[in-house]
């Protein structure tokens, strides 16, 4: 990968390939699960965190043999155990099932594909009857094994006992001098174990990733899967090509995407919403039939029905907007709860704040939340009107149907349906000259 982090923590779609495979070994209800690590073995440890779960350090790299050697001292010593690769990112729930419904403690499982160009790939070898007999590595592979396209992934499930007593039979007298997990095939053969085979789903559901070009490939086929999927369920694409998922999406029907949109962490949008190009949405909720205009940024924040939002604005955590509202281009949300029907249309920041029902902010209008050391609120109250240009410093309360003229730098609490202003007296000077610059 050329990078100071750990392969198996670079991310798809937004998570570590290592958070993908743990991901799907938990839906399979394991006892345990042990994450073998060597390189940048600190951060792979920071980088996970469950009650099931344990640690073997791999400290020299001799070998798949080796590395499950290492992790059974944490194994029971019955049951089954499925061995999985950090760095197959997108391995199926389905795929891993079949796996474990296939093995027990006369049959051991293994996980196959056929490749058109099996190149650097351990071959699967059967005899006469169909049966596997053993696994040859490439290189160690004759020409006639090399023309096999059946490959193995590395990927098997087996009897606990059984895999206790092969792995203490491992050698290392091939050409990589290693301890190859693959020999215990012929174990299982020789101890009249039966090995089944699995048929993979897909290419990609066991494609390692050994380089950036190979995790940039199946981001892609990753995110084409969900885009498919959204379009099944009802969605509009404007390009599936151009739609990154790096989360949760619960989508609801009816729902229009353009290009460019970023979904991150846990979002759910309701039927009938309008999304333009170039949005982020992250860890947010999009009430029935809102338009959110291109260029938005959304984050941790909660957005109403038949909402308006944007183009240009940028919902920050906290943001609440009811039913009805608009929030427009150009304009900042943090922390503050918009009434039904209230507009803040434009250039304008707004935090910190409780807003009523049929409230209208005018442009420019910015709430004085912090005064360098605690945050304050403003409150303002059903039906107001705030003129453009008003600052008003927190903590400070407006009063219902109330009127701030722009302009206004508003210290104090406003009365009901009063105006309020500080705007100094205009003036007019006849006969001024603007200074010149001296020759």
């Amino acid at each position: 990968m050329r990078s100071s982090l750990p392969k198996v923590l670079h991310t798809l779609a937004g998570k570590s390939m290592l958070a993908h495979v743990f991901d799907a070994a938990n839906t399979l209800n394991p006892v345990k699960i042990c994450v073998v690590y060597g390189h940048g073995g600190e951060q792979v440890r920071d980088h996970l965190d469950a009650t099931n779960l344990a640690w073997s350090e791999q400290a020299e790299q001799l070998g798949t043999g080796h590395a499950v050697q290492q992790a059974m001292p944490e194994m029971p010593d019955t049951g089954k155990v499925l061995i999985l690769y950090g760095d197959v990112p997108l391995i199926s729930q389905p795929t891993l099932q079949s796996m474990l419904d296939g093995c027990s403690d006369s049959t051991m499982t293994l996980l196959t594909i056929e490749l058109d160009n099996a190149d650097g790939y351990g071959r699967i070898v059967r005899d006469e009857n169909n049966k596997v007999t053993r696994i040859v590595e490439h290189k160690d592979a004759n020409n006639s094994e090399r023309d096999i396209r059946e490959i193995n992934t590395g990927i098997l499930c087996v009897d606990a006992k059984h895999l206790h007593s092969w792995l203490d039979n491992l050698e290392n007298n091939n050409v990589q001098g290693e301890y190859y997990l693959t020999d215990i095939i012929a174990m299982a053969v020789a101890d009249n174990v039966a090995v089944q085979t699995v048929t993979a789903i897909t290419s990609q559901e066991v494609e390692g990733v050994n380089d950036r070009l190979q995790l940039a490939r199946l981001e892609r086929y990753y995110q084409s899967m969900n885009a498919q999927q959204l379009m099944q369920q009802g969605v509009t694409l404007r390009d599936p090509a151009r739609i990154d998922i790096r989360g949760e999406l619960d989508c609801g029907q009816d729902v229009v995407i353009d290009v460019n949109v970023i979904i991150e962490g846990k979002v759910t949008i309701a039927s009938g919403v309008s999304i333009a190009a170039n949005v982020i949405l992250r860890d947010c909720t999009v009430g029935a039939g809102t338009t959110i205009e291109a260029n938005c940024v959304i984050e941790q924040a909660c957005i109403g029905e038949a909402c308006s939002v944007g183009p240009f604005a940028r919902l920050r955590p906290g943001a609440n907007l009811a039913d009805g509202s608009k929030v427009g281009n150009f304009v900042e949300v943090k922390n503050a709860n918009i009434g039904e029907g209230s507009k803040v249309s434009h250039l304008s920041y707004i935090g910190d704040t409780d807003m009523g029902k049929g409230v209208n902010i005018g442009a420019g209008t910015i709430t004085c939340n912090y005064d360098g050391a605690n945050k304050h609120r403003t409150v303002i109250g059903d039906d107001a009107f705030i003129g453009s240009n008003t600052a008003m410093v927190a903590p400070v309360k407006v009063g219902k149907s109330a009127t701030i003229g722009a302009g206004t730098t508003l210290t104090g609490d406003a009365e009901d349906e009063a105006l309020t202003l500080t705007r100094s007296k205009q003036k007019t000077l006849t006969g001024w000259k603007r200074p010149v610059k001296k020759s």
